[in-house]
């Protein structure tokens, strides 16, 4: 996979008009409607996940992603610019999902909507003209998912991470949001929230790479991210990836699949 990177706001206004950039905005309709960076077409974050229990985080289906790609007006020949309102969780469930697709072209407007109103851009509001459709075929790739049997073979290998990046509460069994709570055996804690500086407008922390190699993240291991749906774990997968880890994978069942079987293995 080739390595993206991040673009700031000021970047992203100074692009010609008649470019290739597809800006995607990942929020509610309802945020979406109200305020919009211009140009940006809409993804809902339930547009990005199956939504089925017991686990509401996995992938769409092959149609569903078709259909929603097209309407968007994706093209292999475009880069996306995915952005969200919240630091990056959206954002990064996008860019994996991209890159599930096998389209690496994209970018992490840095802050998203943050950076972007605290730099005084504008914003649009009210309704939006729908984007011209594209005929872009889509096939999942499997390099960038571990299924949950791929967690279990990671297990005790030497090369391996898994990267748990819920709250310290939820990794210590303490926060119920399963039948069974905990966290797997030997996975690093990694609070997804950690990754983002609230005092430079959610953008992304400027020590980024000391801040997983100082908890044995490294881009030499095979590498495993998840939360409860793969939702905060997309912003673990997109740094990763945007550090050029190369060896980055998600787990789209998450703690919600894991949590709720009972032939896991689990510590607390």
């Amino acid at each position: 996979m080739t390595s993206p990177a991040t673009i700031t706001a000021e970047e992203l206004v100074g692009q010609s008009p008649d470019n290739d950039l597809l800006i995607v905005q990942v929020t509610s309709p309802a945020i979406f409607a109200q305020a919009r960076i211009p140009g940006a077409v809409h993804v809902a974050p339930a547009d990005l996940v199956r939504g089925h229990p017991p686990a509401p985080g996995e992938l769409p289906s092959e149609q569903a992603l078709t259909a929603l790609f097209r309407r968007i007006g994706l093209t292999r020949e475009r880069t996306v610019v995915a952005c969200d309102d919240e630091g990056g969780g959206w954002a990064g469930r996008l860019a994996w999902t991209l890159d599930v697709i096998g389209h690496h072209d994209w970018l992490y407007l840095d802050g998203g909507m943050h950076a972007w109103a605290a730099a005084g851009f504008p914003f649009e509001s009210g309704p939006s003209s729908a984007p011209p459709p594209s005929d872009i075929e889509v096939a999942v790739r499997t390099d960038p998912i571990a299924r949950i049997d791929a967690v279990r073979e990671s297990l005790g290998q030497a090369d391996a991470t898994i990267w748990d990046c819920r709250s310290a509460e939820e990794f210590a069994g303490i926060k119920l949001t399963a039948a069974r709570n905990g966290h797997i055996p030997g996975a690093t804690h990694l609070d997804w929230l950690e990754l983002i500086d609230r005092a430079r407008n959610m953008r992304l922390i400027e020590n980024l790479g000391e801040c997983l190699a100082a908890r044995g993240i490294s881009p030499e291991r095979n590498v495993i991210v998840h939360c409860q749906t793969h939702h905060r774990s997309g912003l673990a997968y997109m740094a990763a990836r945007l550090l050029g880890f190369p060896r980055i994978r998600a787990y789209p069942g998450s703690w919600s699949e894991w949590g709720n079987r009972n032939d896991t293995p689990i510590e607390c």
